[in-house]
């Protein structure tokens, strides 16, 4: 079920680009300034502070809302291996997964908590 990492990057970085500009203006503005970073899985640090090994996603930083919350900058990390392996190497489910990954860390940046981000169908 292992796939390039070259094909998983560009069909991610297309969904994502795609995704964004699909979102209304105002919410599109604040959502293009938050980076996304790609990794293959969790990194070791993150396993040590208790991450689950397979998660698909992570936002990092401070909510939109809370600036002074976090040390750290804000920004989206997605696990493109995990995300491939959560789709069954399945294209289309890889690229509806990205899109659902990447609207969830983008609802906890907008400062959505899991029930309001379920109730919105991106749990």
């Amino acid at each position: 079920m292992k796939t390039e990492w070259s094909h998983l990057l560009s069909a991610a970085r297309a969904e994502v680009e795609g995704t964004l500009a699909a979102l209304p203006e105002p919410l599109r503005v604040q959502a293009a300034t938050l980076p996304v970073t790609y990794e293959r899985r969790p990194s070791a640090s993150l396993l040590a502070e208790g991450s689950d090994p397979d998660l698909l996603g992570l936002f990092i930083g401070a909510a939109l809302d809370e600036p002074m919350d976090s040390p750290l900058p804000p920004q989206i990390i997605l696990f493109l291996d995990n995300l491939w392996e959560f789709s069954d190497g399945d294209d289309e489910i890889y690229r509806e997964e990205i899109q659902i990954t990447y609207l969830h860390e983008l609802g906890h940046y907008l400062g959505l908590d899991e029930i309001d981000l379920e109730e919105r169908g991106l749990e």
